[in-house]
């Protein structure tokens, strides 16, 4: 951990009472809408919650790796403690660094969610760049994320020794495939917390350019490295988005420079000014978990605007359907309980029969 660069706090913004819609990215709140609707989720849910006794995950986080606090680490300590305050959680989450080659963090567990962080993570960054890693790690705490990506890990460690019963094997993969899609969405929501608790784009980016394979950011053309980005969002080659969508479809991670560069364009954005003026939901205003209709409508705007904004060949095939079967989603829920607002969206599809 280099100790060259810390930023002051004090004129750092807080966020009393922040609710995780603040920041989180709409086909986030979406795709776990829509993976709470796939047959059968609920039921692995709550069986693979009762194979595994999570007392024995912190149990093994506290026997291999060094818990962070006021005696060990504690430059960790303190941006721990920060972040919480920062993002205002209930509680202040352990936090345990773990020996690995990988630059990397995570957070685990469903009661009493906690964060691992990677040495090579610790060794290679700043402090202003690990503060934008811990507060990420935060924003999958209070999004309640933690609870989601554990049971991906857990089913992903019972697909191979249930592989002999194909049928439950093939239910398995469903769920991994759609707890995948909206982890990927997820990793977009928490870059923002992270940036949230930074409040330094550049130190944000510092950390996204190490993840992707930069040993010295100084030497890196911040330009050159975003240019990445554009170019591999404007392919056109119908070849080329085949292969995109299959070497994305088994990641649970998005693409380092891709999600470096949507970052940076939040960074940028008036929804991230307003937050930090102190215009942002609170939790105690925060509507029922029964609007989550409204999520999937989120996010399909979300999709079909980024589909517009692509010149891949691919994507200009998907926005017509998407927009179709978007429309057709809003008919029906129009009639069933969708508030009857989807009567003019459904209009233009009727003329088209």
């Amino acid at each position: 951990m280099t100790d060259d660069i810390e930023v002051s706090r004090h004129n750092a913004v807080r966020f009393p009472g922040i609710s995780p819609r603040a920041y989180e990215h709409p086909v986030d709140r979406g795709a776990l809408a829509t993976l709470r609707a796939v047959p059968g989720f609920a039921q692995v849910v709550k069986a693979v919650s009762g194979f595994y006794a999570e007392r024995g995950e912190r149990l093994m986080a506290l026997a291999s790796a060094i818990r962070v606090g006021p005696k060990q680490y504690p430059e960790l300590d303190k941006l721990r403690n920060e972040c919480a305050e920062t993002l205002d959680l209930d509680r202040v989450p352990n936090l345990f660094v773990a020996r690995s080659p990988e630059v990397n963090a995570q957070t685990i567990g469903m009661d009493e969610p906690f964060i691992v962080l990677n040495t090579a993570a610790v060794e290679a960054m700043d402090l202003a760049s690990l503060r934008f890693v811990i507060g990420h790690e935060m924003g999958h705490v209070l999004s309640g994320h933690a609870v989601y990506r554990t049971i991906m890990i857990r089913l992903i460690g019972l697909q191979m020794s249930m592989s002999w019963t194909p049928v439950s094997a093939i239910g398995i993969r469903v769920v991994i495939a759609a707890l995948r899609e909206w982890y990927r969405k997820a990793e977009l929501s928490c870059d923002r917390a992270g940036l949230l608790c930074s409040q330094d784009p550049t130190a944000a980016l510092r950390s996204q350019i190490l993840v992707a394979g930069g040993i010295d950011p100084s030497k890196i053309d911040i330009p050159a490295f975003l240019q990445q980005a554009a170019e591999y969002e404007s392919v056109e080659d119908i070849r080329d988005s085949y292969l995109k969508l299959r070497y994305v479809e088994t990641m649970s991670h998005p693409l380092a420079v891709v999600r470096a560069a949507q970052l940076q364009k939040w960074a940028a954005s008036e929804e991230y000014r307003g937050i930090l003026a102190g215009e942002y939901p609170r939790r105690d205003e925060d509507a029922p978990s029964s609007n989550w209709t409204d999520d999937l409508k989120s996010a399909a705007k979300s999709y079909k605007d980024s589909w517009n904004s692509s010149a891949d060949p691919l994507t200009k095939v998907f926005s017509d359907v998407g927009e179709a079967v978007s429309g057709a989603a809003g008919k029906v829920w129009s009639k069933f309980g969708g508030g009857g607002n989807g009567s003019d969206e459904g209009s233009s599809s009727e003329s088209g029969k």
